[in-house]
């Protein structure tokens, strides 16, 4: 090996165990909220796409943890910066960990390739951009790479919370 790529797989190590850190961190903080809130489930950490992924999941089918995701995850998005500012307060960096609670991150993802791979198809076929509705950061990060896995490109338009998709002909 040369130094160069022992320093390399150093580094990437080193990023490992932060990113595991911060979901130790993460699972201890939704824990406790779970605790408060008189909730069960089971917390579940990752690392994925460089980021901290914690999961609350549960047997009993997730009713109850429907309270945490909120209507179209509004819930569950101030959850996550919650959760990321725990992060922060413990370890003095910026938090990207991403919170998935009762599956709902996972299924919206899975809605939202397919909504972006049609929207691809759409524009090969009539060689028009299409715009989408707005979305949040993360559901619009989705769609790019949905679009770009189809070969074609898009940007992000608007202002917060009216941002929005164009899919452009390749």
């Amino acid at each position: 090996m040369t130094e160069g790529t022992t320093s390399a797989a150093a580094e990437g190590a080193d990023t490992l165990t932060r990113l595991e850190q911060e979901g130790e961190i993460a699972a201890d903080y939704l824990e406790g909220l779970l605790d408060i809130a008189d909730l069960d489930g089971d917390i579940d950490m990752d690392v994925e796409a460089d980021r901290a992924a914690v999961s609350i999941i549960s047997d009993a089918g997730g009713r109850d943890l429907q309270k945490l995701v909120g209507r179209d995850g509004e819930v569950l998005e101030a959850l996550q910066e919650l959760t990321r500012l725990a992060v922060h307060r413990e370890t003095g960096d910026r938090s990207r960990l991403m919170l998935d609670i009762a599956g709902y991150r996972a299924k919206k993802r899975a809605e939202l390739s397919e909504l972006g791979a049609k929207a691809a198809a759409d524009v090969k076929n009539t060689g028009e951009p299409v715009k989408l509705k707005p979305m949040t950061p993360f559901e619009r990060k989705v769609v790019h790479d949905a679009v770009k896995a189809a070969g074609l490109r898009s940007e992000s338009e608007g202002e917060e919370p009216q941002r929005f998709v164009v899919v452009l002909p390749a």
